[in-house]
């Protein structure tokens, strides 16, 4: 974000006549349900199997952990007898809410196939809440692990988790030289939430910047920065991830950047600077036809918009700053509304899944800090502090986390910047993609995203 930042919102800046609180950094309590995630009973198997079978549960307790704040595991250390079935009585002498017992044995068709059974057990209501029969074939257990974490949590919570969704990154792990010889490349990589199975995704040798992914997860639409005969050209490109092809979708003249999808996926809000300077357009993908969104003497940039397309977020400077801003993206500046009021400079406003907060960065203290606020511009809450500088927040596919970039200076020449991912009142829970560069601008994705 910095780079494009820069490029139009640097200005002298002034503090508005309005007064702002910011509320310290976030902290929540619910009540918590106590789930035991039985070890599971395996009939006839190789020790082989046996192996992965073990370690596909020691991913789906890890997978749990992930919403500590929501779920206790405990220890498999229970002493029950289930020959006259289901021992909720015992269960109950320790306060269990859901148990989860899985059995696995061999299959009468195909020696590398294994047969297995789910069931989760409510303990409060004495009985079965989920279950399943099937066949499964160890061939990529970590893939195998999340689906049965998130047909766990589905079937107790009835939402959908994190556990197989994805998210890309822009790093400059490639860059090379040093000094006056350094090169910068910046591609787009992919890695599984919980920071495992890191792939690169582009080749151009250039600068990528502003990803954004579609609807299915299918499709990534980002930014080019390549260096002319006499200039850098900013172009927008779609890399297609089912064909692995990418294609040209915006080269106008000047700046052609902050593509976002709409929930259709057919079209997009981007940035343009073809009319003199930044403003906000929507393009329909397959029409190629514009449509103007934003009409200002100020820059407009890096647009963020909720599920049912009737409210935009974006940075713009019309306060001679660049602050977050509201409209209506179905009108030309319509219903227009500023909502941040905090910090020398605000960047890379991103909605939560349900629309009715905004996360976003400010430059404040020396440096960026995340912030939550709600769409209507109340409830502001500081979700870093004293933690380097974070920037490009954006929240998870059930809005219960938050990916975000961190950087921190260790030298006066060196600095390393990681994507780490926290839960939504602001407790750090790790690094996602650490020691791999400087990593920017993280983006989520429920969906496919390819293997």
């Amino acid at each position: 974000m910095k780079t494009f930042f820069l490029i139009f919102l640097f200005f002298p800046f002034f503090l508005p006549a309005q007064d702002f609180s910011i509320v310290g950094v976030g902290k929540a309590t619910i009540d918590k349900e106590n789930i035991l995630i039985k070890k599971p009973i395996i009939y006839g198997l190789k020790k082989d199997q046996k192996t992965q079978l073990e370690e596909i549960f020691k991913i789906v307790n890890n997978d749990f952990l992930f919403y500590k704040k929501r779920f206790i595991l405990k220890t498999d250390d229970y002493s029950e007898n289930w020959q006259k079935g289901v021992p909720f009585s015992i269960f109950k002498e320790f306060n269990l809410d859901f148990v989860i017992k899985s059995d696995f044995y061999n299959s009468d068709l195909n020696a590398s196939d294994i047969k297995y059974e789910i069931k989760v057990y409510s303990i409060k209501n004495e009985k079965i809440i989920f279950e399943k029969k099937g066949i499964i074939r160890l061939e990529n257990i970590r893939k195998i692990a999340h689906n049965f974490s998130d047909q766990l949590y589905s079937s107790i919570t009835g939402k959908k988790s994190i556990f197989e969704s994805k998210i890309i990154f822009v790093s400059d792990v490639t860059t090379l030289g040093k000094g006056k010889n350094r090169v910068v490349r910046k591609e787009l990589y992919k890695v599984d939430f919980d920071g495992m199975n890191r792939k690169r995704l582009t080749y151009h040798d250039g600068i990528v910047i502003s990803p954004a992914i579609s609807p299915e997860g299918d499709k990534i639409i980002y930014t080019l920065i390549e260096k002319g005969r006499i200039k850098k050209q900013m172009k927008l490109f779609l890399f297609d991830l089912v064909n692995r092809k990418t294609t040209l979708v915006s080269d106008l003249k000047g700046i052609n950047s902050g593509g976002i999808f709409y929930s259709n996926g057919n079209e997009i809000l981007l940035t343009l600077s073809e009319v003199g300077n930044a403003e906000i357009f929507a393009k329909d993908l397959t029409t190629g036809v514009l449509r103007r969104v934003t009409q200002h003497y100020a820059s407009d940039v890096d647009p963020s918009i909720n599920a049912d397309g009737s409210l935009m977020t974006f940075l713009s400077n019309r306060s001679g700053k660049a602050m977050i801003y509201t409209l209506d993206p179905r009108g030309l500046e319509k219903d227009v509304k500023r909502i941040s009021y905090v910090g020398q400079y605000n960047a890379t406003p991103r909605f939560s899944p349900d629309g009715k907060e905004i996360v976003f960065s400010s430059w404040l203290d020396n440096g960026f800090d995340l912030f939550k606020i709600s769409s209507e511009g109340t409830g502001l809450v500081r979700l870093t502090k004293d933690l380097g500088s974070n920037e490009s927040p954006v929240f998870s596919n059930d809005g219960e986390f938050i990916a975000f970039s961190s950087q921190k200076v260790l030298s006066m020449y060196e600095a390393v910047q990681d994507i780490l991912i926290m839960d939504r009142e602001g407790e750090v829970l790790g690094s996602i993609v650490k020691n791999f560069g400087n990593c920017l601008s993280p983006r989520w994705a429920e969906f496919y995203l390819g293997e």
